[in-house]
């Protein structure tokens, strides 16, 4: 029989992991004033049991605060606010990764602060509502695209918000580039009409992708930066287009010469999106030599599958992690878990459906 794989230690850039099992990303809306706070903090300790923690999506700019609730880390209060989540990750031995969501179009300036713009690549409307706490629900708005001068100032904010994770504490960075925020959104020929060097071909729309993780990876070491991607994903009005796997193919080359950490696959097909298919993750795992994080609906039977048969090397669980902070320990020891889950207050703003979930009698709380 072999050895169960996904409970042993991987190395990850400069880090050597406890398990293989990833907290993935998860928007919760606790960050009151787009600060992290003591409530964030006692969040991910709980779950520091991953071997790898990457945090809920925080914007690097005032104009990439999309949803109402959600961190930054592009001030210096947000930063002293991050270092007591990554103290406490620390302390029970725990990684962690900061994940740098800039929303682009999906976004509302109810959400937003005063002087903030909603940029994207192209002035492309996105169809769907955006939830604000003083307006509720309102239509998504037109963006502006992006000028010159624009695309450079936000290439530093990332660039910045790099240096600025370092301070806080963080092991390092993943750029979001899926779900439709910004990133994504030069890929797609549909929200990038561009007629300059950052749209038209596809190594044209990979071009600002490729210049944020270069200079990101610069500042703060190659082996600190991962990328999450979605092919044939869906969210945010990303319809689908027909050079999506030449696209990715090509993305995941260029960024095996970067010699990043990590890439970050994620397959919502569990959630109604199309299936991301096996031949694109072959690509990728072909073309990229180093750590290939896979993440979407999976269980512990399809996890240690997939790490078995070398198509990944860590597996990402989500909304498990939300109602069983000690999912690491269950899934080990093979303890039950949680059926408790309360989606009604997963964007909420308190502690209820946040850090009040028990850990199974038997885990180390």
């Amino acid at each position: 029989m072999k050895e169960n794989k996904l409970f042993t230690s991987e190395v990850l850039g400069s880090f050597e992991l406890k398990n293989r099992i990833v907290m993935a990303p998860m928007t919760r809306c606790r960050a009151v004033g787009n600060l992290p706070n003591e409530l964030i903090a006692e969040y991910y300790k709980q779950r520091s049991g991953a071997g790898l923690i990457i945090t809920e999506g925080t914007s690097p700019s005032p104009n990439g605060l999309g949803y109402a609730r959600i961190p930054g880390i592009y001030s210096t209060k947000q930063v002293d606010g991050w270092k007591k989540t990554t103290a406490a990750v620390h302390e029970r031995g725990g990684k962690i990764f900061i994940q740098f969501m800039h929303t682009g179009r999906i976004s509302h300036r109810l959400n937003m602060p005063v002087g903030a713009k909603i940029l994207a690549p192209s002035a492309v409307k996105a169809a769907g509502q955006m939830w604000t706490d003083s307006q509720q629900m309102q239509e998504l708005p037109v963006p502006k695209e992006m000028t010159r001068e624009e695309l450079m100032q936000t290439k530093a904010q990332f660039v910045a918000s790099a240096k600025n994770a370092m301070e806080a504490g963080f092991d390092g960075v993943e750029l979001h580039a899926a779900n439709g925020y910004l990133l994504e959104q030069f890929l797609s020929p549909i929200s990038n009409i561009r007629k300059d060097q950052f749209g038209g071909d596809i190594e044209n729309r990979c071009r600002f992708v490729l210049e944020v993780v270069a200079e990101v990876a610069d500042e703060i070491g190659s082996r600190k930066t991962g990328i999450r991607i979605s092919p044939y994903g869906i969210a945010s009005d990303m319809p689908l287009y027909p050079e999506i796997e030449t696209t990715y193919n090509y993305l995941s080359d260029q960024l095996n010469k970067l010699g990043i950490a990590y890439i970050h696959i994620v397959d919502h097909s569990a959630m109604g999106s199309p299936v991301v298919p096996l031949k694109i993750k072959n690509h990728i795992r072909t073309n990229f030599k180093n750590i290939i994080i896979l993440s979407g609906g999976y269980d512990l039977e399809r996890a240690e599958k997939d790490v078995q048969s070398g198509l990944g090397d860590l597996v990402a669980f989500g909304r498990a992690f939300i109602n069983n902070p000690d999912l690491a320990e269950r899934l080990k020891n093979s303890w039950p878990l949680s059926s408790e889950l309360h989606m009604d207050l997963f964007y909420t703003a308190d502690e209820k459906g946040y850090t009040d979930y028990p850990v199974h009698p038997g885990s180390y709380e």
